[in-house]
């Protein structure tokens, strides 16, 4: 009895470090945007929000739903800035040919599907760790840009080819909301209720935390493993077709921009969960945190430079806070 009385205790106090590191983590960006409030000018003003959202979070949330997708299995794809350049280049080079938008759309996302389908073919097929495959396909995806564009040339799109509907994109809206705000909703609430209510969702979950087990279970860790590397794939292939239709332009490896502050959100929402596992909302609370803390910094002066300094010492902060929570639940 004594033992029970023990457990329960110990996982109480558990439960408590957790609620309090993720209290402490809300209080700090709360103290963060008091702070911006009253040194940047122009912070809290509509306008600026506004822009952080559509410009900043929208293209973000997007990319780090698609690193969530496959870190919820124990992985990382450091190929989502391929998947979002490619599926980039081929609708502004369509559309500069003229090409039906909808025909342009289809062939820009199947472009991203192709990039998760050779990381699914490298991870599941040939056994190669996710870590190094997708690191293959970066250096791929990235001399393959290089190749087709005369060492880094940009494709530019003139406003007498770009078709009814190319602008609104990333312009549009619905209902009053802004078209961008709808992707991160919809692929938001569809991710979540894939990986938490879904039986092939909590599969992947658990290959993320006991990957030999599942083998053994009897789950099809191949099977599962590809499609979140496919899904994730297309999911970020929508950041390229959204930055095709704001900058009206093909930049190469402009998509790699990404990658980071996908991964360190996607980090960051796990800090979030009392499970310490990859979840849609965490993700959503540190891609807002990043971007508006990177706004923050950009208003009262510091260039991208140091913002880049800061995002990363925020980003270690968090994650070593979190490893201490996880350590002294033990």
């Amino acid at each position: 009895m004594s033992e029970l009385s023990a457990s329960v205790t110990h996982s109480a106090t558990a439960k408590g470090r957790g609620n309090l590191l993720r209290t402490l983590l809300i209080l700090t960006f709360t103290a963060l945007l008091v702070f911006f409030s009253l040194f940047a000018p122009g912070f809290f003003t509509l306008s600026n929000i506004e822009s952080v959202l559509l410009n900043n979070v929208a293209p973000l949330a997007i990319a780090a739903l698609a690193m969530t997708l496959v870190t919820s299995m124990g992985a990382v794809d450091l190929s989502i800035g391929t998947s979002i350049d490619f599926a980039c280049l081929v609708l502004v080079t369509l559309v500069l040919h003229q090409v039906a938008l909808p025909v342009a759309l289809f062939a820009a996302l199947l472009a991203a599907l192709g990039v998760g389908l050779f990381n699914a073919f490298l991870v599941a097929i040939l056994g190669v760790e996710p870590f190094l495959a997708t690191l293959g396909t970066l250096f791929i995806g990235q001399s393959v840009q290089q190749l087709s564009s005369n060492g880094g040339q940009p494709i530019y799109l003139l406003s007498q080819v770009l078709p009814d509907g190319f602008s609104a994109i990333s312009h549009g809206a619905l209902l009053g909301v802004p078209l961008p705000l709808w992707y991160v909703l919809v692929l938001a609430l569809v991710l979540h209720l894939l990986l938490h209510r879904t039986r092939h969702g909590r599969a992947l979950t658990f290959i993320g935390t006991q990957a030999s087990v599942a083998r053994y279970s009897g789950i099809g860790v191949g099977r599962l493993t590809a499609v979140a590397f496919v899904l994730g794939a297309v999911i970020a292939g929508v950041v390229g077709l959204m930055l095709a239709s704001n900058v009206k332009a093909w930049v190469p490896l402009s998509g790699n921009a990404y990658l980071l502050n996908a991964i360190g959100a996607a980090f960051i929402g796990t800090t979030f969960s009392s499970s310490r596992r990859a979840n849609v909302p965490g993700t959503l609370l540190g891609v807002i945190l990043l971007s508006f803390v990177a706004n923050g910094l950009l208003l009262i002066g510091w260039n991208f430079y140091w913002q880049q300094v800061a995002s990363g010492v925020l980003i270690f902060v968090v994650l070593a806070a979190g490893a201490l929570s996880a350590r002294q639940k033990h």
